[in-house]
């Protein structure tokens, strides 16, 4: 097992630029390929997850032409639905943002293919989005565990038509069935069952679905109308923001030892939900200025909070971890999607936390934390999930001795991570 000390911070202070953000970079990875002509996409994240589209969309036969360190990116795309390739085994590894939406392409495609994803991925429900599609006229069968991958599935059937969706578990087949039925022949109409999580994501796929000149409505998130016998249209040049999540470390990092850190390629307009973070930051004490480009952060006495954050349920990972440094109780609510992610979230941050000192509570979708007096020195578990690790990396910000076991699990989005956060620390 591979293991990361992390050295002692005095200080933090500094400027980072962020690698491009991955719900967005898989997402104009796949529409460029399924538009006309050539895409130009800029500041594309290079991590595992993207390698695993790039992948795909290869066996595809999608020409993609890549800068060494992948800030520019042309797709040459096939305008409309790939064809059935030679090779019609897809392996996705632990990328959920291109398991689930090329699930969803593949039901369109007439022809037989297997969609499989590495030990951690097999143990990650997908029934939600495979439901949804079986109701639509697909044939999916799982070759494993019940609920999750491997896939066989059976596509070309799926005309459009009604279908529904429980909408509490997670925003990602939902995003999932938006981008792909629109290349269905007819309409598709969504109801969504239950009270829809993580709607920031779903404002970023439509976003993205209207640039590349694809349409889509709805009615409070709780009904989707989808025209069919669409095409998507390159928008020619296409920037993609820097990754609002991973610019939550930054930001907590300045919070935390009182520092001022400014993070470049976001800015106050961005598309992303996890941008909420910055929100949350200042009830918790910090001061944040935001800018078109940029975002600042600097800190101060940090307080706990109690707070419904479902809709940054990724950087409320970090907000647990910044509840070791703040005076009194912190709570977060409504996050029962912590447990259908790369691992069972609520299990992990509740036992690294524990093992810091913290006195943690947990119930079925909320955590409750009252930090230690004293934060102690241990090694870090990371479940193969990359927000574990960068969340944890923060309690290196105490005076305890904190090392990270297999830290390499953060190439899967942002490989660079730890030689960034020590770029800002002193």
């Amino acid at each position: 097992m591979t293991q990361l000390r992390l050295p002692q911070v005095d200080h933090v202070e500094g400027e980072v630029h962020l690698p491009g953000s991955k719900s967005l970079s898989n997402r104009a990875l796949l529409l460029s390929a399924l538009s006309p002509g050539e895409t130009r996409l800029h500041n594309l994240l290079k991590s595992e997850d993207t390698n695993r589209m790039v992948d795909a969309l290869g066996q595809f036969g999608i020409h993609i032409s890549l800068s060494k360190d992948w800030q520019d990116c042309t797709v040459r795309g096939h305008a409309g639905l790939f064809h059935a390739p030679a090779n019609n085994k897809f392996f996705l590894g632990n990328a959920g943002t291109a398991i689930r939406p090329l699930t969803a392409i593949l039901a369109l495609i007439k022809g037989e293919f297997i969609v499989d994803g590495d030990k951690y991925m097999r143990e990650r429900p997908i029934s939600h989005l495979v439901d949804a599609l079986t109701q639509l006229g697909a044939k999916i069968a799982y070759l494993g565990q019940k609920d999750c991958p491997p896939l066989k599935i059976s596509g070309g059937q799926i005309q459009g038509g009604s279908v529904r969706i429980r909408g509490d578990v997670s925003s990602q087949y939902l995003t999932s069935l938006l981008l792909a039925l629109p290349l269905a022949p007819g309409t598709s109409e969504i109801e969504v069952i239950g009270e829809q999580v993580s709607k920031p994501y779903l404002d970023l796929t439509l976003d993205i679905m209207d640039r590349f000149g694809v349409t889509a409505s709805h009615t409070n998130y709780q009904a989707f109308t989808i025209p069919g016998d669409q095409t998507y249209q390159s928008p020619s040049d296409y920037l993609i923001e820097g990754d609002a999540s991973s610019a939550s470390y930054f930001f907590a990092a300045a919070a935390i030892k009182g520092g001022k850190v400014r993070v470049n390629g976001l800015g106050k307009n961005s598309v992303q939900g996890d941008i909420g973070f910055a929100d949350v930051i200042e009830e918790m004490g910090a001061k944040v200025t935001r800018e078109t480009n940029w975002i600042e952060v600097e800190g101060d006495k940090l307080v706990g909070i109690d707070m419904d954050l479902n809709h940054i349920p990724d950087a409320a990972m970090t907000i647990a971890a910044m509840a070791l440094f703040a005076e009194g109780t912190t709570t977060i609510r409504n996050i029962h999607n912590w447990r259908v992610k790369e691992t069972d979230r609520m299990h992990a941050m509740a036992t690294e936390l524990r093992k810091l000192g913290a006195e943690v509570e947990t119930g079925e979708d909320y955590i409750v934390i009252n930090p230690p007096e004293e934060i102690n020195s241990t090694n870090i578990d990371t479940y193969g999930d990359h927000r574990v690790a960068m969340a944890f990396s923060l309690a290196s910000l105490s005076d305890a001795e904190i090392t990270i076991n297999e830290p390499e699990v953060t190439a899967k989005t942002f490989p660079q991570y730890f030689d960034v956060l020590a770029s800002i620390c002193r």
